[in-house]
């Protein structure tokens, strides 16, 4: 992969007023498109994930936020471009040290982008039961308490020795749902 230089597009992220998103990410689109400057700003995003929850004994499915107040933008710093999206209204600022922009890793880029699909990559509910498949408490079996999709992680409430109840961390990988 070449280096990252000043003239490859990386991710960086912008703070925005909570709630402001959607309209930070419009009002960015419309001045990048009004002013001519797509190839400075390649793309915005708002992560987002998809959310199942019960509500009035129904299924119900929409998108939450994954990380509230914030919007990644795929640009080319420059003077222009560090202007248009710090002067977008509902922006704060970028990200970094003094508000200097900082780069995005690609692996932080691929976390932040693909947290949805690890959702969806987890069939398993709160408050499902499990078996563990590996580690320490291997064959144990127990309840799914919290699940953090962005870090594929299960937080269990285990059934220990004599009836006490213990809860661990697990990847998701770690486990079986039980039927």
């Amino acid at each position: 992969m070449a280096e990252p230089t000043e003239k490859t597009p990386q991710w960086y992220v912008v703070h925005t007023y909570s709630g402001y998103e959607n309209k930070v990410k419009d009002n960015l689109e419309k001045t990048v498109e009004n002013n001519g400057m797509q190839d400075l700003i390649f793309e915005i995003t708002v992560p987002t994930e998809e959310v199942a929850e019960i509500r009035n004994g129904k299924r119900v499915t929409y998108q939450r936020k994954t990380f509230p107040g914030y919007v990644l933008v795929k640009m080319i710093i420059t003077s222009e471009s560090w202007y248009v999206v710090r002067n977008t209204r509902g922006v704060t600022g970028f990200v970094g040290p003094e508000s200097k922009p900082v780069a995005l890793s690609p692996e932080e880029v691929e976390l932040m982008l693909n947290s949805q699909s690890m959702e969806s990559k987890c069939s398993i509910a709160v408050g499902e039961e499990v078996r563990i498949l590996s580690g320490p408490l291997e064959n144990f079996t127990g309840t799914v308490e919290e699940i953090d999709a962005i870090r594929a992680k299960l937080r269990v409430k285990v059934k220990m020795f004599l009836g006490r109840e213990m809860q661990v961390e697990v990847d998701m990988d770690q486990v079986q749902k039980l039927d």
